[in-house]
């Protein structure tokens, strides 16, 4: 299962049609533009688009008023968002279809808005001054939520936004995915992937604290951390940073494959050993970049496996384009597809048909077919999609909902 596989088990996202007034929905976030997109998962297109930032007026008061989180918000405007504000990093909507909970980097919160009147239902503000990827439980009850600059994960109830805890990380903690059934959770800080002192001739401690680490859900201890560098070095990635990007999941959970930094490609990780057991090798389209114009740090970031663990859709972020690898045919991978430019994320649909892929310098989505290795649709959505999303929303509130601009000017 792929990085945002998780958010609506199999069952729950094919049954979304046919009980308790509740239908399947794709949701894209766009990022600069301050909205989020929902799609039809059969046709691909778009049904609504709601404001993610109701209270931006109200928010740049605030910020104004205090010196610290100016000089914050205009740095993460000047540097992460290049020269945009972010608005939307990631979403999760509640099982019953009823909320969707946002976490809003420039805002350094975490909302969950009503999909039946549009307006912020609870608001949480996170740890230090920008908040960052997501993961919801299998069950729908808990969103955890990276605080990049508070090194700290806080774990938030869906249904009112209250904290139930939260655990440590290492230096801008990024990536998670619930494993286990929800009894666990695997996650990746990235360390200072923002600076020029992510490169590997400096020493690491300079460059943040990485780390890849399993947390009890339950106790919010954490249970293992990997040594990646020795991995890395192990297998002849000694100039391969050890900032983990997005992570997808063999199906019995045993192999983890995630991409790095500036590696074009993925690794397999061995979950019990600790060991890289695999690297696998896609073209490098860029060669000539220099690893300080690469966006984010990302050579590569998007990756989900498919159900069957036969097929692993990948997103080529500088070289812009996507692949399908296919372990079966010794790691190779299909025809590159160049559907659009920066692709920044990939989810599995909740059918497990295809992967969506968000085309962040295009303002488009696509969904590709994991059995064709093709492009079968491509939708525009807003300015600089990034997270996409499988979700609900009740029958009742798609109505009301339709299409509406940002409040953010």
């Amino acid at each position: 299962m792929g990085a945002g596989a998780l958010t609506l088990p199999a069952a729950q996202a094919e049954e979304a049609d046919t009980g308790a007034g509740v239908r399947s929905v794709v949701f894209v976030g766009n990022n600069w533009e301050g909205t989020a997109t929902l799609l039809d998962p059969r046709t691909f297109r778009p049904v609504a688009t709601i404001d993610v930032v109701p209270d931006y007026v109200e928010r740049l008061r605030e910020i104004a008023a205090d010196p610290y989180r100016l000089t914050y918000f205009l740095a993460i405007r000047a540097a992460i968002g290049e020269g945009n504000d972010q608005f939307v990093d990631d979403m999760y909507s509640s099982l019953d279809g009823r909320l969707v909970v946002i976490s809003r980097p420039s805002f350094a919160d975490v909302v969950a808005i009503s999909l039946r009147t549009r307006r912020i239902v609870w608001r949480f503000k996170v740890a230090g001054v920008r908040s960052d990827h997501m993961a919801v439980s299998p069950d729908g009850r808990r969103v955890v939520v990276s605080a990049s600059t508070g090194n700290v994960v806080h774990v938030l109830r869906i249904r009112d936004g209250k904290e139930l805890g939260r655990f440590t990380s290492g230096g801008s903690p990024h990536e998670s995915t619930f494993i286990d059934g929800g009894r666990r959770i695997l996650h990746a800080s990235i360390g200072t992937v923002y600076s020029p002192l992510d490169e590997p001739g400096i020493p690491d401690p300079l460059e943040g604290e990485r780390v890849l680490q399993i947390v009890n859900a339950r106790t919010l201890e954490v249970e293992r951390r990997y040594d990646l560098r020795k991995a890395l070095d192990a297998r002849g990635l000694d100039q391969v940073s050890t900032s983990v990007r997005p992570i997808t999941i063999s199906p019995d959970e045993q192999k983890f494959y995630f991409q790095l930094s500036f590696l074009h490609g993925f690794v397999e990780l061995d979950r019990a050993s600790g060991r890289i057991t695999r690297v696998v090798r896609l073209p490098n389209l860029v060669p000539e970049t220099p690893r300080a114009a690469y966006v984010l740090d990302s050579a590569h970031h998007g990756i989900a496996m498919n159900r069957s663990g036969r097929r692993i859709c990948v997103a080529g972020t500088m070289s812009d384009y996507a692949t399908i690898v296919v372990p079966a045919r010794r790691w190779g991978h299909t025809r590159l597809l160049h559907g659009g430019l920066k692709p920044y994320w990939v989810t599995p649909s909740a059918d497990g048909r295809y992967c969506y892929i968000s085309w962040a310098g295009s303002d488009t989505v696509s969904r590709i077919s994991y059995k064709t290795a093709r492009i079968v649709t491509t939708t525009r959505v807003g300015d600089h999609p990034q997270r996409v999303r499988n979700g609900f929303v009740r029958r009742d509130y798609l109505a009301g909902l339709g299409f509406h601009a940002s409040s953010a000017p």
